[in-house]
This record gives structure tokens, C-alpha cells and sequence, in this order.
């Protein structure tokens, strides 16, 4: 679908073009802090009215003219939408939107996301004495969600944040909608988040790291991070019991949403070999791996096709998502360049998988029309819906 053109956007959007192009042209400090004040005026606007798609069609329209203004439209977006201002009692208070991801996987079944109440009361101390600043409030969702569970619109993440940010300060408020969990049977690897919000009373400090000690010394982030981890993985330990797990440390929602999206590849493609290798009952040197480029006009996603070294019939696949544009425009001829196909090839070796191999190009992103599963790569360069072996065990293990 093509972008629209900025004469077809409604008015709002073209006046939120026009602000994000001024500013994307700033050539000082003051200037960017005049732009940035009349652009988030109207994106709060705009969040507040639930009208989400004028952002997005300013966005389709910049991505396809103008990378630099995109970038920033985005990062103001946001910053409006995962933090905001809330006057109590005649103070203002500042809310900042915050997740602590975990990634996980197994060669079992990952377990499900409830949290017990001790767990939810352990959690949120954890989170008062290790991370947030002394004197803020905290709010926490009482599970741990998942990508599917996550607000899909810079929208839907400020209602989030208005939500749990009335709820840290002690008022009333409805709860905040999860979406459905999403097909997850089977999964092997995944992130969790733990998400809430802290607030404090306006420009005070919102994390530890940011309190400023007797002696004018600051804690390091490393050491609540450390002590973090040692804290959560206590709490956590009998519900990932078989799991190999990864903390992140607490941080805002978006930053850490795409830190948790780069450390899940690795784990779910390593989760999917190991997977592959027991239900099949064939080892590593007897599968071939097969890396295509996948997108409409540039790279979206690479998806690994499996199959046995003695023929070309896909058996399983994976899908490693491009997560920045500079992974997605890297060809890997410049020197320091993101080469993604060499890191996915490198850690499918690290796998015992000695037969690895590249695909030229750039392949669409198909989908079968039937079940709506992938098609993966096989060594001729068909993109084909993988068909495991009649005697395959589908299930995961159920260790919990």
C-alpha cells in the first residue's frame, strides 16, 4: 500500500507534518525545545481524542519521504504516550510507562504468565527497594504479559499509562485491558514483562540510579540491575522451573520492548533447533539450514528453513525479525555493517548445524492461505510450508 501523499492528510496531520519536519531541521537546543513543545501539544491532543490513525498515516507518509523526521515522530510519540502528567491535590506529578522483561526458553513448555499474590507483593517491594527512587509510587499490572497482551497503538499505551499512573497515586481507575494471549501452546521461547508505572512529584528523580547519595555519588545502574535480578529470580524461580531465563533490567515500556524483541532471537532460534533435533531424533550435522531475506522492498524479516541434508523438503522453520534500519539496509560490504545473516549463521553453527546456507535477494513474505503458517527457504530457493515428519512428537514436554 502506498504512502499517502501530505496534500490527501487530514489537517492535524499535516500540521503534525509540518512540526516534525521543523524539527527534524533545528539547529540549536532552543529551537528543538520550541518544536518539541508545539509537537507534543498536539500529539497529546491526539492520544487524549483516541485518534491514533492521524499519527500513523504522518508516519506511513514520512517513512516513505523523509527516514529522519520518521525516526523523530516516532521518538515523540512515543515519549507522549509512555509518559505523561498527572496533578494531584494541586501538585503535578510525573509518570513514566515501565516494563522489566524477562526472556525465556526450554525444551519443555514454557509456563503460563499468572502471578500468585505473594509473588505480585514480592515484586513490586523488589521494585521499590532496587529500582525505583525513594519516595515514588509504584503500579503494577498483577501478571506478567506477553507481546500479544501489549498495547498495539501509541494510543492504547497512553491509556495504560494514564491508568496505572491514577492508581499509583492512590485514585480510582479501571483496570487495564489485556489482549488476548495469542496461540502459545508449544512455544518454547518467549519474553514476559512485568509492566507498571512510577510516579513522582514533578522533576524529582524516577530511578535509583538517578538519587543522588549524601556524599554526591549516584548508585550505578550495574548495581541495581544486579540487585534486581538476585531479587526477581528468587521470587520467580518455581515458575520457570526448566526454563533458562534472562532478566532485563526495569527501564521505560518502549526501550525495553525492542531489547527484549533482540535478546528473544537467538534464544528462539537455539529453542527451535534444540526443539527440532529431540522430536526428530536426528542430530545437528544431519539438518540443513537455509537463510532468506524476507519484505515487501526491503528487509523485514529472515526466515530459517530446516530440512535433512538428503532432501529439499522444508520441515520447520524460524523467523528472525530486522529490527532496525540498520539491519535492514546492511549488506554486510562495509566494514563494522550489521551482517544478520552471518550472525543467524554463525550462532546456527554454534548449534552443531555445519550446513548453513545464504540465499540471494530478496523473497516475499508469504503465508499459506489455508492455515496462515510461514513458507521457509529450502537450498533451491522455494519458499515452501513446512511438513514434519509423520512420526514427529509435536508436543513440548510439559514440565510444569
Amino acid at each position: 500500500m502506498s504512502a499517502p501523499s501530505a496534500s490527501r492528510l487530514s489537517k492535524v496531520a499535516q500540521r503534525l507534518l509540518l512540526l516534525t519536519t521543523a524539527l527534524s531541521r533545528s539547529g540549536s537546543r532552543l529551537e528543538d525545545d520550541y518544536w518539541e513543545h508545539e509537537l507534543n501539544l498536539v500529539l497529546d491532543k491526539l492520544l487524549l481524542g483516541r485518534k491514533n490513525k492521524t499519527i500513523e498515516n504522518t508516519l506511513d507518509h514520512l517513512i516513505a519521504t523523509d527516514s529522519g523526521a520518521y525516526e523523530i515522530l516516532v521518538e515523540q510519540a512515543e515519549t507522549q504516550s509512555e509518559s505523561t502528567s498527572v496533578n494531584l491535590d494541586g501538585v503535578e506529578h510525573d509518570a513514566l510507562l515501565f516494563s522489566a522483561p524477562l526472556v525465556a526458553w526450554t525444551r519443555y513448555q514454557l509456563p503460563g504468565i499468572k502471578l500468585v499474590k505473594g509473588q505480585r507483593e514480592a515484586l513490586s517491594n523488589a521494585l521499590h527497594k532496587h529500582i525505583a527512587a525513594p519516595g515514588a509510587k509504584l503500579a503494577i499490572i498483577p501478571a506478567l504479559v506477553s507481546f500479544d497482551q501489549m498495547p498495539q497503538t501509541f494510543q492504547e499505551t497512553r491509556v495504560w499509562t494514564q491508568r496505572l499512573a491514577l492508581e499509583a497515586l492512590g485514585q480510582a481507575t479501571e483496570p487495564c485491558a489485556l489482549r488476548d494471549h495469542g496461540e502459545s501452546d508449544g512455544m518454547l521461547a518467549d519474553a514476559r514483562f512485568l509492566v507498571g508505572v512510577i510516579t513522582v512529584p514533578r522533576g524529582q528523580p524516577l530511578f535509583q540510579w538517578q538519587a543522588r547519595q549524601s556524599d554526591d555519588s549516584y548508585p550505578s545502574r550495574e548495581s541495581c540491575r544486579d540487585h534486581w535480578i538476585k531479587a526477581v529470580s528468587h521470587i520467580l524461580a518455581t515458575t520457570f522451573t526448566g526454563c533458562q531465563v534472562e532478566y532485563l533490567q526495569p527501564d521505560a515500556y518502549y526501550i525495553n520492548s525492542r531489547e527484549a524483541d533482540r535478546r528473544i532471537r537467538p534464544l528462539a532460534l537455539k529453542a527451535a533447533v534444540t526443539w527440532l533435533q529431540n522430536a526428530i531424533q536426528v542430530p545437528g550435522t544431519e539438518l540443513r539450514a537455509v537463510i532468506a531475506a524476507c519484505g515487501e522492498s526491503v528487509t523485514e524479516e529472515y526466515r530459517v528453513g530446516f530440512s535433512t541434508r538428503n532432501s529439499n523438503e522444508v520441515i520447520y522453520g524460524c523467523i528472525w525479525p530486522v529490527l532496525s534500519k540498520e539491519e535492514a539496509a546492511s549488506d554486510g560490504m562495509e566494514s563494522g555493517d550489521i551482517d544478520m545473516p552471518d550472525e543467524i549463521a554463525a550462532l546456527l553453527k554454534e548449534l552443531g548445524i555445519s550446513d548453513v546456507r545464504r540465499l540471494p535477494g530478496l523473497y516475499s513474505v508469504e503465508f499459506c492461505d489455508d492455515c496462515g503458517a510461514p513458507y521457509f527457504p529450502n537450498p533451491l530457493g522455494e519458499m515452501l510450508h513446512p511438513e514434519l515428519p509423520e512420526e514427529t512428537d509435536l508436543d513440548p514436554i510439559q514440565f510444569h
